[in-house]
């Protein structure tokens, strides 16, 4: 009778064993298809540890990039994402997805990377002059990052171009103490003023804010103006959006929580004005006013982005990856100013001094 009871469990057991198999491998399946390419670190390793915020960072990071990769594709059914999966000797990967030369797009990148390693020397001090205590041992500091980047280029100059980036980063001090931070922000370009378009894409990231605080989105649109400010121009490089940076409070879990409605906030926040413009007519002098913007564009990221620069000092960083937020056209011309009271004017007049949006 034992023996009849242990057969039975046992069988039992098995049948459990294979149902939950079943389940695993189901469940991987339905992932990979979610995805543009398998995670980083692995389908298996994200389930095994699917409770560490790290893990449900580097979900939602994949998420994002499949989401954003979708909406992109169904406004320009004719183009695709080329995707490129990558590996850093030094620790971790990367996949890129971009789409070049659409009917809508002239050029969209949406880039996810998780890579681990040390910091270098010039990282760590442009993070130390953020007022970041790191103490490093035997000038060594292990690090953890991972983010979803992207910019998106159209190819009708009353579409505005786009831009956000949701990241997290984990630092080991020399006694094991381990910083941790997320940073992030969505923001809108555009080459001509649509106070309308304005309007509701700081309103739908208003709305991603205040369900975590009616304080964050006041905070971090001004913290977003200042940010992307073209010193050397003394104009913004377009009309924002939120930005934040080295969020560390109040909880891991509730500063997830709210980077996850930021970047659930993406596709509503953009798709809509993408859809409502794509189709519009332009004229050669428009298309001519969009390259000089474009290259106003360059000189930010060239010269002031922080992700550019963090990338760049990073060893063995993927260059191509960095310089995806370059457009594949723009222009420079000698002393070029627009006729007073026209169209160009006014997107000038906002850049140069932010506007409320929402109020």
């Amino acid at each position: 009778g034992t023996l009849g009871g242990l057969g039975l469990a046992l069988g039992l057991w098995r049948r459990q064993a294979a149902l939950a198999a079943a389940r695993e491998d189901e469940e991987e399946k339905e992932l990979r298809q979610r995805f543009m390419a398998p995670p980083v670190s692995g389908l298996r390793e994200l389930r095994r540890r699917r409770r560490e915020l790290r893990s449900r960072m580097e979900l939602l990071i994949m998420e994002t990039q499949a989401e954003v990769c979708r909406a992109l594709t169904a406004l320009d059914p004719g183009a695709s994402f080329a995707v490129d999966s990558w590996e850093r000797k030094e620790g971790g990967g990367g996949i890129s997805c971009v789409l070049q030369d659409g009917e809508v797009f002239e050029k969209a990148g949406v880039n996810v990377s998780v890579v681990s390693g040390l910091l270098s020397e010039e990282a760590a001090r442009q993070m130390r002059s953020r007022g970041k205590s790191l103490k490093a041992k035997d000038g060594k500091l292990p690090f953890y990052a991972m983010g979803v980047s992207s910019v998106i280029h159209p190819k009708n100059p009353h579409v505005p171009t786009m831009h956000f980036n949701y990241r997290y980063f984990e630092i080991e001090e020399a006694d094991g103490t381990k910083q941790w931070w997320f940073g992030g922000g969505t923001d809108l370009t555009p080459t001509y003023l649509n106070e309308e378009d304005a309007i509701h894409f700081h309103k739908t990231l208003k709305e991603a804010c205040d369900k975590h605080d009616p304080k964050l989105y006041p905070k971090y649109k001004k913290w977003c103006d200042d940010y992307f400010y073209i010193k050397h121009r003394g104009e913004r490089r377009g009309i924002g959006g939120i930005f934040f940076d080295d969020m560390d409070s109040p909880s891991k879990e509730e500063v997830f929580q709210f980077v996850k409605s930021c970047a659930k906030a993406v596709v509503p926040c953009y798709i809509p004005i993408v859809k409502k413009h794509c189709h519009d007519s332009f004229t050669p002098e428009e298309k001519l006013w969009q390259q000089l913007r474009r290259g106003r564009y360059v000189e930010f990221n060239l010269v002031y982005d922080r992700g550019t620069k963090f990338g760049l000092l990073t060893p063995g960083s993927r260059i191509e990856s960095i310089l995806m937020s370059l457009p594949l056209t723009a222009r420079w011309e000698y002393m070029h100013t627009p006729p007073e009271s026209s169209r160009e004017a006014e997107i000038l007049e906002v850049l140069r001094n932010p506007k409320d949006w929402v109020h």
